[in-house]
Order: structure tokens, then C-alpha cells, then sequence
């Protein structure tokens, strides 16, 4: 049993409702709306919230959106084929009302009174037609493998040739298996070298020979004795420098042992490599000369990141500029011809758009956003979200199919990257010191993406912005980790004077304790914001996934930032749906787990136009992208221009 059927245009008017019972699904629907329909997850039809099923039939001609409610613990068979019938009948008797936006906007319930009738009846007959059974019909002989199988078939016949071509070949591929695996075990019992699963011995004899080489032994007879006249003919020192020369070749030593460059073995590196003793004064001098030329470079960036950090600019290339010089030239043109071409369309009319004519369209550029570093998942979604929007819409006889859907597209992809609330971590700092408690933020991620890194470039912009950051060393995992970040504080303190602190316990020791020891000693010390570094991890290592997950739940931060890297492809997708788990799987009992709040994405200055990253994580995570990394200073940090990305990606 259905408990709502509601009728309302994609603008938020409702124009029908039947709803049995007393219960309010207003949130519900709300949230079918915010999170399907205006993120553009049009490709399903069925959304579940908490207890409660929606399936919804679309109406891209009126802008109309069909949805029927029922208890999700219930299933109904009959749904699909009642949104399908209201749909069709209502269209039919109010297509003059729905076509014509002054008589839609003035319309009431007294409008759509008398489809209260029609509603019943094919509620009815939706009904009874689910509890009828089509009877089975049996399958005819003919359809069957086992009529395949004749005797016919199984008889060999002396003058088929097709039959005993395809005999001999599988006996021939056979021989050749079972003398494959004869060479491959007696390998190694004869010391033979095989390349592949063959025996280089035998390719040598195998192999044909060249025009001028000799093929039997009289010829190989008649070359030696030619070869020596010659020699006798020359002297004797040729024989004799072969001779000197084969000495050696006898006598020549074994392969050395090759050292690389890049192994870490050398006796040379060992002195570098040794920390147990106190540097000279020439290696201090080294390091302290590279450390001030890294300030000096970036002391000229302080004081210009106070505020909102600049987005990404869109950057337009010289055939992107020639494209909208020949767009304007075609709307001049077009403005030119109006009269005759307005007077011709208006005789030609309208088209409706088609699955058939959307599809080739979309098949390309589903194509051309998995070249672009799209997840094939999402942008599969995506063109189907695209096609259910655009099927059935009227459009001109002359509109451009391609037009048409490229711009829908970039509509798609706009409202996916625009977040559906906005991170401001500086309002929110400015809330928690109100409440005198540090602001936190922990980061986790996989390995190797710079987690670290941007940690530090985010620490620089708070300091920009007159606040004092702790920096919380729990990556106690990842060799080397304790001491980047020593080096990060070095620096920012040497940009910002005593106002940033690092807290650290060493290696290998709980990072959820680490953590709230670092936050109880902030709020001691009057400290605004608690940065918290994690170790990278892959998301199928279960032990220190669950220990992210007991970070997180044991200290509560105020925002968890996921940081990938924008060179990742389909492994966004993976990463980004086992992190989610994890968190979710490993919350207390009771208590709702907590996700990933936001997305760091690294690495962008390397991708050039393959941005697709940014939407595979968007539209798994439904989180927005905060922080944008372009490069390895301090000042390389820049918030998301979703128009920047859709312009680079549709380019």
C-alpha cells in the first residue's frame, strides 16, 4: 500500500497529492529534491531515506516530477507500473493547462479535482494486475541445446573437410601444450635457459638461417680451408693477433656486481647516511644556507593571503578564443537572417528529443571525460542523469543536438562541484574561540599524496589570517614524518614568528591518544586551531584504517579532510567508498558514524586539463572540495572555480 503520490513542477509548485494516512513526508521529499534532483543523480529512480522508498518518474517536456512513497519494508511490484500510468493520463487531460505558464501558475486544487477519480481507478487496476501471474510457458524443443545435438551432428563424414580441419587443430594445439610443459620440467634438470617457456638451444637450431651461411658440412669445410689460404696469403700476424686477442677472452673474469645510483648501498652514502654522529660544521653551514634561501623566497608571499583563499583561474586557450569569436559571428549572422529564418521556424515547428538521437552524443563525451580522469562509475551516472533530463524535452528543429547536451553537461557538472553547504573555516574559528576550544581538523588520505605538505601550506594561510596553530605529530608510522614536520615549523615560524607549535611523542605510539593530548594542551596554552597529521594508509589496510576510526571517534574533530591526489582515476572511487566505510563501520554503538566532511585535492599543477578527480570524489562523497594544492610553496594553496574545472574538462 502506497502512502503518498504527489504531483509538483521542477520550480516547487504542487499541482496534485492522494496520500493515505496522517504521517508527513515533507523531509523526505526535501531531501530527494537536495540531494538526487539538484545534484544531478537523475540516473536511478529509486531513493531510500531512512525508512521511507521514493521512486519518481521524470517529465522533462513540463518540467514535472511523478513520485510515489511506500514503507520501505514493503514491496510493492506495482509501483513502476502506476508512475507510468499517472504519468501518460495526467499529461493527456492537462496538456493545454501544462504547456501554458499563465494557466499553470493560476491553476488550483479545483484544477486537477476530477484526476482524483481517474487516480483510483488505475490504483485499482495497477493492484490487480500486480496479483495476476502469467502462466509459464514451456519451452519448445527446437529452443534448446539439447536439440543442437543431433545424431547428424555427431557423425564424422570422410569428405568433411571443416570437421577434420578442426580435429586436427585441436590435436595439434594439444602436442604443442604437452611439449611446452616437458621443456618447462626438465629445465631444471638440464641447467637450459628458457625464454618465455621455450628453449633458447632449440630456437637456436630452429632458426633460419641467412643466404650466405653455410647448410652442411662440406660447405663449412671448404669456408675453413679458403680461410686459412687467406691468412697465409696476409702473414702471419693476423693469426697471431687473434691468438693475443683470444688469450684474454679465455682468461676474462666474472660479471662484476653492478651498483646503482639510487640503492642506498654505497660506501659512499654511508657517511650521509650516518646520524650518530654530530654533523661538521660544513654540512650545518649547507643546511642552514638552503633553509634561509627557502624563507627569503617565500617571506615576499607574507601578508597577501589575509581572507579567502583566490580560486582557480580559467584559463583560456588560443582555440578556445577563435571558438567564441566564431560563435559571435554566427549569432550576428543569425540576428542578420532572423526575419525569414523566425517566419521559416515558426512553419517547421518544434522537436521532441529522443533516447536515439541523445545517446551518440553522450557516448562521446562519456568518452571524452574518462580521457579526462573521470571514474568510468560516475561518468556513466552522470550521461544517464544528463539523458533522463534531456528525453522528452522540446527544442528547436535546428538546435544542435551536441549543443544541447554539452551544455547540459556543464550544467550537471556545475552543480555537482557547487557544494551543497559551504566550508568557512575561518567563521567557524572564530565560533569555536567563543567557546574557548581549539578548532580541529585531523587529515588522512592514502600514501604519498601530501597530506604533510599541504597541512603545512593550510598552516601558513591561518597564520596569514592571525591565528595560531598547533600541529599534532601523529603519524607515528611513516619514517621521516616527525621530522618533516619539525622542518615545516622551522620555516613557518621563521614567517610568522612563535605562532606555530608542534606537538610530538616519537614513533610508534597510539595516534588517537597522541591526539587528545595535543588538544588538551592547546586549549591550556590559548591555542586556535589543532592541525592533526595522520599516517597515509591504503584503504585495504584494515589495522590502521581502524585506528583512523578510533582517532576520529575518541577526539571528535570539527572537520575531516580526505586528501587525494588529482592525478588518481578510478581509484578515487575505491579510496573514497573503503574510507567512508571504515568510518562508518567502526562507530560506537548507537552513535552515528562520522564520514569525511571535505576533500584536499593535491598535485592539480601537474594534470594540465585532466581534472577529473575532482568530480569522481565530489560525486561519491557528496562533500565539497575545500583546498585546492597547485604546487610546493606555501603560497601554492587555492580554494575550487567549479566553472575553472567544467571549462578545462569540456574543453
Amino acid at each position: 500500500m502506497i502512502e503518498l503520490f504527489t504531483i509538483f513542477g521542477k520550480g516547487g509548485i504542487v499541482l496534485w497529492c492522494f496520500q493515505e494516512g496522517g504521517q508527513l513526508f515533507t523531509d523526505s521529499i526535501n531531501q530527494l529534491i537536495r540531494e538526487v534532483l539538484m545534484q544531478e543523480r537523475g540516473n536511478a529512480t529509486v531513493f531510500k531515506h531512512h525508512d521511507i522508498t521514493i521512486k519518481y518518474k521524470l517529465d522533462n517536456e513540463f518540467e514535472l516530477v511523478f513520485t510515489v512513497v511506500y514503507q520501505s519494508a514493503i514491496q510493492l511490484a506495482y509501483t513502476d507500473q502506476l508512475l507510468s500510468d499517472v504519468h501518460k493520463k495526467f499529461r493527456d487531460m492537462y496538456k493545454n493547462v501544462l504547456s501554458d505558464n499563465k494557466s499553470l501558475f493560476s491553476s488550483t486544487n479545483y484544477t486537477y479535482r476530477q484526476f482524483n477519480d481517474v487516480f483510483q481507478r488505475l490504483y485499482r487496476e495497477a493492484q490487480i494486475l500486480s496479483t495476476k501471474q502469467s502462466d509459464k510457458v514451456m519451452r519448445k524443443f527446437e529452443e534448446s541445446e539439447k536439440s543442437k545435438k543431433t545424431i547428424a551432428s555427431l557423425i564424422e563424414r570422410p569428405n568433411d573437410k571443416s570437421a577434420k580441419l578442426l580435429k586436427e587443430k585441436e590435436q595439434q594445439q594439444k602436442r604443442v601444450k604437452q611439449k611446452n610443459c616437458e621443456k618447462v620440467a626438465s629445465a631444471k634438470s638440464d641447467g637450459s635457459k628458457l625464454t618465455n617457456g621455450y628453449d633458447i638451444r632449440e630456437m637456436k637450431e630452429q632458426s633460419p638461417q641467412s643466404p650466405d651461411s653455410p647448410k652442411n658440412d662440406t660447405e663449412k669445410e671448404e669456408m675453413q680451408r679458403r680461410r686459412a689460404e687467406f691468412f697465409k696469403k696476409k702473414g702471419t700476424k693476423k693469426a697471431e693477433s687473434e691468438k693475443q686477442n683470444a688469450v684474454p677472452a679465455e682468461s676474462k673474469k666474472g660479471k662484476q656486481a653492478r651498483v646503482w645510483d639510487l640503492s642506498g648501498n654505497t660506501k659512499t652514502d654511508i657517511d650521509s647516511l650516518d646520524y650518530s654522529k654530530e654533523k661538521s660544521d660544513n654540512a650545518m653551514d649547507i643546511t642552514e644556507q638552503e633553509d634561509r634561501k627557502f624563507v627569503e623566497e617565500q617571506m615576499q608571499f607574507v601578508g597577501h593571503f589575509k581572507g579567502e583563499l583566490p580560486g582557480l583561474t580559467e584559463e583560456q586557450s588560443e582555440e578556445d578564443l577563435e571558438a567564441v569569436e566564431d560563435e559571435g559571428d554566427e549569432m550576428n549572422e543569425e540576428k542578420n537572417n532572423d526575419g525569414w529564418f523566425s517566419a521559416f521556424r515558426s512553419l517547421v515547428g518544434n522537436k521532441k528529443l529522443t533516447a536515439e538521437d541523445i545517446k551518440p552524443v553522450l557516448d562521446k563525451m562519456r568518452e571524452t571525460l574518462i580521457a579526462k580522469n573521470v571514474a568510468a562509475e560516475p561518468a556513466e551516472k552522470l550521461c544517464q542523469s544528463v539523458e533522463m533530463k534531456l528525453e522528452g524535452k522540446v527544442v528547436g528543429t535546428f538546435s544542435r543536438v551536441a549543443s544541447i547536451v554539452k551544455e547540459s553537461v556543464r550544467e550537471a557538472l556545475v552543480q555537482l562541484l557547487t557544494p551543497k553547504r559551504r566550508v568557512d573555516i575561518l567563521r567557524d574559528i572564530l565560533e569555536a574561540k567563543c567557546d574557548k576550544r581549539p578548532y580541529i581538523i585531523v587529515f588522512c588520505g592514502v600514501n604519498g599524496v601530501g597530506k604533510s605538505t599541504n597541512l603545512a601550506k593550510i598552516t601558513f594561510w591561518l597564520n596569514e589570517n592571525g591565528h595560531k596553530v598547533l600541529i599534532a605529530a601523529a603519524d607515528t608510522f611513516r619514517a621521516g614524518a616527525v621530522e618533516q614536520l619539525r622542518t615545516h615549523t622551522k620555516h613557518l615560524n621563521a614567517l610568522h614568528a612563535n605562532s606555530v607549535q608542534l606537538y610530538e611523542q616519537g614513533y610508534g605510539k597510539d595516534p588517537a591518544g597522541l591526539a587528545a593530548s595535543a588538544i588538551s594542551i592547546a586549549v591550556d596554552r590559548g591555542i586556535d586551531v589543532v592541525l592533526v597529521d595522520t599516517a597515509g594508509r591504503m584503504q585495504d589496510n584494515e589495522p590502521l584504517m581502524r585506528s583512523l576510526a578510533k582517532l576520529i571517534q575518541v577526539n571528535k574533530p570539527d572537520l575531516v579532510l580526505f586528501v587525494g591526489e588529482a592525478l588518481v582515476g578510478n581509484e578515487a572511487v575505491d579510496q573514497l567508498v573503503k574510507f567512508n566505510q571504515t568510518l562508518a563501520d567502526h562507530a560506537a554503538l548507537g552513535a552515528e558514524g562520522r564520514l569525511i566532511d571535505g576533500i584536499v585535492l593535491t598535485k592539480f599543477d601537474t594534470i594540465d586539463d585532466k581534472v577529473g578527480a575532482a568530480i569522481s570524489m565530489t560525486y561519491i562523497t557528496g562533500q565539497p572540495i575545500v583546498f585546492v594544492g597547485t604546487g610546493q610553496t606555501y603560497k601554492d594553496l587555492k580554494s575550487l572555480n567549479a566553472n575553472a574545472v567544467v571549462h578545462s574538462l569540456l574543453k
